[in-house]
């Protein structure tokens, strides 16, 4: 990478130093913090409650407002809330509210009794993924007005590096603590420190660019049209409903194994005899190093082999690493094998993260990029949330080996399609836009 013509290193670096990056990096932390709270943290809760597999598997759907978030962000974008946009602004007062129900019901959550009335359970942590989702939408909306065009490239980087820090507390953070105090005390520590983000948007400047869809004569159903309708029409005419139609459903397919054993590797760790410092240890803090480290080397596949090659590489690794876990249920709680299981897993895992992602991008029509990226990412999440539920009931009626091997086939289909886009697209630009 290279600077631009008369900068030198020094000065691209003195980006960083812009008070405009703090802000950033505390929004990015409060962005990540609630996530792991209605997904790993909550499925080791209701794992020590008693709650079947079953039951956990189907608390995977209360992930459902991330995919289904575009369809309330013309909303958020557009609409002012009564009084306190005009003393905040708009960004800020559509935060600030949605921080500050966020943090009610992260409370609301760890004040419920999962193995008494898991219903109860079930709809906090629906809230809080939505009042979560909706506080994405708010945020993303924020760092990209507020940063110059030049900034964009280290705002993305910064704002990446405060959510998996906010992933860290609410993982391995909410473990640690919760091995000393009540789940309700966890929950409220993460609700406490969900004031980092309301605080930083309270001290915050309001951004000075006034947004697009801000223009008079506007109306919702106009504004819904060109969000959401345009997009996709656009994307089942390029090539065909047909080929459109199997294109998503590689998109709900590629990761399906994946989310399938995620779902249940907490509860399969703890039921096999490890500690919750342990899981915290090696799961969480050892685990997000693998990860990273995969999204590297998987943008390095991608660069070396083009974006179909490095998804059949990356695919056939996070398939194949299933089959860790098959070999952990056989052994039982031998930590150092659960290191190589999970640094092969998320490892695998960043890199398919990586290909996924670069796919997704040229899958994209230039002129609905960020709408396009949004919806497909929204398909994807829906596709991992509502299949992954299952994995639970199938769970409850195996043994644990067999799971994760079930795990590794569940896999094949997404590949096969993938097989199929090889052959029928073998270009450079996969399934995007028609070469003229």
């Amino acid at each position: 990478m290279t600077t631009a013509p008369g900068k030198t290193w020094l000065d691209a670096a003195s980006v960083y130093r812009d008070r405009r990056m703090l802000i950033v990096l505390l929004m990015g932390f409060a962005s990540g913090l609630p996530l792991l709270l209605t997904l790993s943290t909550l499925s080791i809760w209701l794992t020590e409650e008693g709650v079947t597999l079953t039951t956990i598997g189907l608390f995977a759907l209360v992930g459902t407002p991330y995919a289904f978030k575009f369809l309330w962000a013309p909303l958020i974008d557009r609409a002012p809330i009564p009084l306190l946009t005009r003393a905040l602004g708009r960004r800020r007062s559509w935060m600030l509210t949605i921080q500050a129900a966020l943090i009610g019901s992260i409370l609301f959550l760890g004040a419920t009794r999962p193995a008494e009335a898991p219903l109860w359970t079930a709809l906090a942590a629906l809230l809080v993924s939505f009042f979560s989702a909706s506080q994405d939408i708010v945020i993303d909306a924020y760092r990209i007005e507020i940063l110059e065009e030049h900034q964009q490239g280290a705002g993305a980087a910064v704002t990446q590096f405060g959510y998996r820090i906010g992933l860290l507390a609410s993982g391995a953070g909410a473990l640690f603590l919760a091995a000393e105090v009540s789940w309700f005390w966890v929950y409220a520590a993460m609700a406490a420190l969900m004031l980092i983000g309301l605080a930083t948007a309270l001290l915050s400047p309001e951004p000075r660019r006034e947004a697009t869809s801000q223009e008079p004569g506007r109306g919702p159903v106009a504004v819904l049209r060109e969000a959401v309708i345009e997009p996709f029409a656009e994307f089942f005419t390029r090539r065909g409903v047909r080929e459109a139609l199997l294109v998503l459903a590689f998109i709900l397919l590629y990761k399906f194994g994946d989310a399938f054993a995620g779902v249940m590797a907490n509860p399969f760790y703890v039921q096999i005899g490890f500690t919750k410092a342990e899981i915290a240890s090696v799961s969480k803090i050892f685990g997000l190093v693998a990860t990273l480290l995969g999204v590297f080397i998987g943008g390095a596949i991608v660069g070396r082999y083009g974006v179909l090659q490095a998804l059949l590489i990356c695919g056939i690794l996070q398939m194949v690493s299933n089959l860790m876990f098959a070999v952990q249920a056989a052994a039982g709680a031998d930590l150092g094998l659960l290191t190589l299981t999970i640094g092969i897993e998320n490892l695998s895992g960043g890199m398919g993260s990586a290909a996924f992602v670069a796919y997704l991008s040229v899958l994209c029509n230039v002129a609905y990029t960020a709408t396009q990226y949004a919806l497909f990412s929204s398909f994807m999440a829906f596709g991992r949330t509502l299949l992954s539920s299952s994995s639970g009931w199938v769970a409850d009626n195996v043994d644990w080996v067999s799971f994760f091997v079930i795990s590794t086939v569940v896999a094949i289909p997404g590949l096969l399609l993938l097989l199929w886009m090889m052959r029928r697209f073998p270009g450079t630009r996969p399934l995007a836009q028609p070469t003229p």
